[in-house]
């Protein structure tokens, strides 16, 4: 069996405080779960504001995600077309 890319793949990622990913492109169905932290994710019409258990949709647009404390969330992509 030839081997494929996984269509969901999770991704831990640990922000310091004032530390953000710079805007980006979503590229599939996304979700950011808190683990620890507060974070903000910035979208072009609306921002959200997680803390430690909350889950985010991210938004089918460009995008960051700014920690207010040191922060770490799991982000989940499924991958659009697979």
């Amino acid at each position: 069996m030839p081997w494929r890319e996984p269509v969901r793949r999770q991704t831990i990622i640990a922000l310091r405080r004032g530390v953000e990913l710079s805007e980006h492109e979503n590229p599939g169905q996304a979700t950011v779960l808190v683990l620890r932290g507060r974070v903000e994710l910035v979208g072009s019409a609306a921002s959200w504001t997680g803390r430690q258990g909350d889950l985010i949709l991210v938004p089918p647009e460009r995008h960051r995600l700014v920690a207010h404390e040191d922060t770490v969330v799991l982000l989940t992509v499924a991958k659009l077309g697979q």
